[in-house]
């Protein structure tokens, strides 16, 4: 079964990034010789996958830490203290907390630590007492066990701030994150906003002698930044430090493809070094475009499946529902996913979904249809922005959420389809049993479907699903690299 592919070059270097696809706000830890890295879920169920490597590069999905909507989950924090794992997140204008033993779970029910603000950072005071510092400059002091707030919220941090005529979205400091290193503690934040003008986000850093200041701002600020929009990596932001276990320090961060803002925001990694008067930066004449050395390290399996047959019981960690998931409409049997019709008014019903993360795709599958009700093969950005192909028993049909075309006849029992993305054109193929492959005659420019057009942060995926009354019978799911 092949993988989707890592950016290990395999003779010694890599190539960012090391996750595709939009996996925003990396929060990574180390315990030992293994790193394990969560992401930002939105409204995506199962949510916050845990993610695990040896290197830094080869990142193999190990389980995931909701299983049940939580409401939308942004930048999480994963945190390893006294043989315990936590993952603090906000969500719905609070923050939360689950905890588990193992990182691959299970998991324990969050617990609303009812407190504002967002992008929750862990860090141990000189007092060891454990604290959350917040968007905004701002930290609460948090209970021995880390599971409930038992102070008041307090403003000890003013963010170091770019000059006025610096092109931004705006000043938005968030996602702060701690790391305690010879006598200092250093805060990394982002500012800048995260969507806007490719010039827009950046890593900015202070440190202090202890986590509420008084503070002072690293000279080498800002530690990321995109320069220009000619960069292939726009928007540079939200970074966290992390050490090896040979001493060497790096950075995860993320960042939009330039041009590519349809596939959200995606997982980079760069090298730091650590300068004479004490402060980290990325080393001179080192960017995220370039081939850059690999961190040592032990290779595991990387990514998701890029194909699925559904021969087992369960859907795998690759597929997500956007929403509350209806489980009860898909049912893994025999080598075919089935998929029981849902009515056409029932949005909170979402299809699986399917991440993607390349310039230029396609992706297949097999559709057999029972009763009246359309199999829908789709782009799904969110409930009511989704296009695609619709399959009945009558024929084929492109369709979005405003308007549908053409039918295209086919026959006997069961069609393939295929969309092609070709840096954000999209093209619809249909094929029968023992035919040939027929171009639909409607192809699409999505090079509009993302944050800035619609909110959300959320990305395209392909989606799968049922409308009508009836069921509809997938097989041989293939993602595939153009």
């Amino acid at each position: 079964m092949t993988k989707t592919k890592s950016g290990d070059l395999g003779n010694g270097t890599f190539r960012n990034p090391i996750i595709k696809g939009n996996y925003a706000d990396p929060s990574v830890i180390r315990v030992d010789e293994d790193y394990y890295m969560v992401h930002t879920s939105y409204k995506y169920v199962p949510g916050l996958i845990i993610w695990h490597s040896k290197d830094l590069v080869n990142w193999e999905p190990i389980g995931t830490a909701l299983e049940h909507l939580n409401g939308d989950v942004w930048a999480p924090e994963f945190v390893y203290y006294d043989g315990l794992y936590y993952i603090y997140f906000p969500a719905d204008r609070t923050n939360w907390v689950t905890t588990a033993k193992d990182p691959r779970g299970p998991w324990s029910k969050p617990i609303n630590l009812q407190t504002p603000y967002i992008d929750p950072g862990h860090v141990i005071g000189p007092d060891q007492k454990r604290y959350l510092h917040l968007s905004g400059g701002n930290m609460v002091p948090l209970a021995d066990d880390g599971l409930s707030v038992i102070g008041d919220i307090q403003h000890v941090y003013e963010p170091w701030r770019y000059p006025d005529g610096w092109e931004v979205e705006g000043f938005s400091p968030e996602g702060p994150k701690f790391t305690y290193h010879n006598g200092y503690y250093y805060c990394t934040v982002a500012v800048g906003g995260t969507a806007g003008p490719p010039t827009s986000h950046m890593v900015a850093a202070s440190r202090s002698k202890t986590p509420w200041g008084p503070w002072e701002h690293s000279p080498y600020n800002p530690i990321v930044k995109t320069r220009s929009k000619q960069e292939k990596w726009w928007s540079q932001g939200h970074g966290t430090l992390i050490d090896t276990p040979d001493g060497d320090w790096w950075m995860v961060l993320h960042a939009y493809e330039h041009r590519l803002h349809t596939i959200g925001r995606q997982t980079l990694l760069l090298p730091i070094e650590w300068t004479d008067d004490g402060w980290f930066k990325v080393p001179d004449g080192i960017n995220a475009e370039q081939i850059l050395q690999k961190p040592f390290g032990e290779t595991v399996i990387h990514g998701f499946p890029e194909s699925d047959s559904f021969d087992g019981y369960e859907l795998g960690l690759q597929w997500q529902w956007f929403g509350k998931p209806d489980r009860g409409r898909f049912q893994c049997q025999n080598g075919r996913l089935i998929v029981k019709g849902k009515r056409e008014t029932e949005m909170e019903s979402s299809p699986i979904l399917y991440m993607t993360g390349d310039r230029q795709y396609e992706a297949e599958v097999s559709v057999q249809v029972k009763g009246e009700v359309n199999a829908q093969f789709i782009l799904f950005y969110d409930p009511t922005t989704l296009f695609g192909l619709t399959v009945s028993e009558e024929g084929v049909r492109h369709f979005r959420t405003f308007k549908t075309y053409s039918l295209e006849p086919y026959k006997g029992d069961t069609v393939r389809l295929r969309i092609r993305n070709e840096d954000n054109i999209v093209s619809f193929y249909f094929k029968e049993e023992d035919g040939e492959w027929k171009k639909y005659d409607k192809v699409i420019d999505s090079s509009g479907f993302h944050h800035n057009t619609f909110g959300g942060f959320l990305s395209l995926r392909i989606g799968l699903d049922a409308v009508g009354n009836g069921e509809v019978y997938y097989r041989d799911f293939i993602y595939r690299e153009l």
